[in-house]
């Protein structure tokens, strides 16, 4: 699980509602339906335009992808790749037919090496998937940066339809506070899922899939080098320049 998607939310929610519940009225001031209906429905409907079904479903699949994330062992992978490289130094590309590799991407790689596939057909398989993977990754991104997009708009649209209600009773006085307070929480609620949620996840999936990335292109550079039976020792610092110093592989 990601802790800090987990932090944030929490701290910006309890921000807020500490912020809320110092007002007269408390939580009862800013709970409209009709102000829901216009954000929440209008942007689901404008993301429905805009991205296929199929997509918008995938995007809560994304969303939980990003809050429970569980980062890669990238060392372990690295080590797991150096005892590959050592096994078939010693006894050939078919001795990796036995040995257990959990990564699905690295378990593809060596599955291409046992099957005596030439280097240059393995490169490119595995980059394909690596591209088929950051496309997906984008689609999800771009459908929560369009709802951080769409719902400050939908947030306003909904503030103009209360002030031309607010115009209509302009007669009388009495009126004129509490219709500008609920056409004014329309754009609260724009802001605040822009804000605090589309956004801030549209950011984070970007960060993952370049860190998902920059690992399988490390897994496609250690096949290289396994299916070219170099030194391990080699092999090692080859990968290691993928890694910042500190989490490097003695």
């Amino acid at each position: 699980m990601d802790l800090a998607t987990i932090i944030g939310f929490v701290v910006g929610l309890a921000c807020m509602a500490f912020a809320i519940m110092q007002g007269a009225n408390g939580l009862k001031s800013f709970i409209d339906f009709p102000s829901i209906l216009i954000v929440f429905g209008g942007t689901t409907a404008a993301i429905l335009i805009m991205f296929p079904l199929n997509a918008v479903g995938q995007a809560l699949g994304t969303f939980l992808k990003a809050v429970f994330h569980k980062p890669m062992d990238t060392s372990s992978v690295i080590a797991k790749m150096i005892d590959l490289s050592t096994i078939v130094r010693k006894d050939g590309l078919l001795a990796l037919e036995k040995v257990r590799v959990d990564d699905p991407f690295l378990a593809k790689g060596v599955r291409l090496l046992v099957d005596g596939i030439d280097q240059n057909t393995i490169r490119g398989l595995l980059a394909t998937e690596i591209r088929s993977i950051q496309d997906r990754h984008f689609d999800g991104a771009q459908i929560f940066e369009q709802i951080g997009a769409m719902a400050p708009a939908f947030g306003m649209i909904g503030t103009l339809i209360g002030l031309v209600q607010m115009l209509e009773t302009l007669s009388d006085p009495s009126t004129i506070g509490p219709s500008m307070a609920i056409a004014l929480i329309t754009t609260f609620y724009g802001a605040f899922l822009a804000n605090l949620a589309a956004i801030p996840i549209a950011k984070k999936l970007t960060i993952r899939s370049k860190e998902e990335t920059s690992i399988k292109e490390l897994i496609v550079e250690g096949v290289m080098s396994i299916a070219k039976k170099e030194n391990p020792n080699l092999m090692k610092a080859k990968l290691n320049a993928f890694l910042a110093p500190k989490v490097r592989v003695s």
